[in-house]
């Protein structure tokens, strides 16, 4: 069985024990104290429920700090991180120096937009977003734990795992807009399957993010260009601030238009 195969089947198992029809009848999606994405992710990472939610304090004994870890293995913590990675920034000071951390973090690619009425609580229409993630939309996040990412000794022991996923996101249709989608609020993404999974265990590692066929030197506009990356929602100015932080590139001058110039590293 290869690596693909298994992982399938994880993560099937994993949001089968989250979602079962029992508690779907009971109190909807969405409705546990825990989000559905945060706990089939957990339970995938490790099925073991005696290694999920363990304080610091068992940890690393002594150190009077209140975090609580999403999961524990006994070796490393592992981090799930849905969005806004500053959140991060004290956890990953107090663990790193002590214990290796994996931060995970899923990146919706295929998505399905289900809107909700926010008095009946009934299903409303179904939407295909015709737009696709990508990995690159993590550097937003890599950027808000860069003081992290520039301290070697941190850096070592910490590993990052992207899970680009097909996914259905249930909105409330509480917007101020007519059709209240405008300014609505998201209630829960529910994860269908896995589509890839990106490991980054090391500065090396992030290589992948430059493509082949970039010209000696080049701009922010430049790698957008070459990844055939469109979204908005990707800063490459960000993405070329991170990689130079982790040494795969270096800032070379500015160019046109006052735009920074990069080449990379040891080339």
């Amino acid at each position: 069985m290869n690596e693909t195969s298994e992982s399938s089947l994880r993560f099937t198992a994993a949001r089968n024990k989250v979602i079962t029809l029992d508690e779907r009848e009971r109190v909807g999606i969405g409705m546990q104290k825990e989000k559905t994405l945060h706990a089939i992710l957990k339970n995938y990472m490790d099925p073991d429920p005696s290694h999920h939610e363990i304080p610091a304090s068992f940890i690393l004994p002594g150190q009077g700090v209140k975090f609580i870890a999403d999961i524990f293995d006994g070796e490393q913590v592992t981090e799930i991180q849905t969005s806004g990675f500053s959140k991060l920034n004290d956890r990953l000071r107090f663990y790193l120096p002590q214990v290796p951390v994996t931060v995970v973090f899923p990146i919706p690619y295929c998505k399905w937009v289900i809107w909700i009425d926010p008095e009946t609580g009934e299903l409303l229409k179904k939407n295909k977003s015709p737009v696709r993630g990508t990995a690159y939309q993590a550097f937003r996040e890599f950027y808000q734990i860069r003081n992290v990412l520039q301290d070697e000794a941190l850096r070592q022991s910490l590993s990052f795992r992207l899970i680009l996923l097909d996914i259905e996101e249930y909105r409330l249709k509480d917007g101020w807009s007519r059709d209240g989608k405008r300014g609505s609020h998201r209630f829960d993404y529910v994860p269908l399957a896995i589509h890839e999974e990106i490991i980054l265990n090391e500065p090396a590692d992030f290589g992948i993010f430059l493509p082949e066929g970039l010209p000696e030197t080049f701009t922010a506009k430049d790698l957008q260009a070459a990844t055939g990356v469109r979204r908005r929602s990707v800063s490459f100015s960000q993405v070329l601030s991170v990689l130079t932080m982790l040494g795969l590139t270096e800032r070379t001058g500015v160019g046109k238009n006052r735009a920074y110039l990069y080449k990379k590293a040891n080339t």
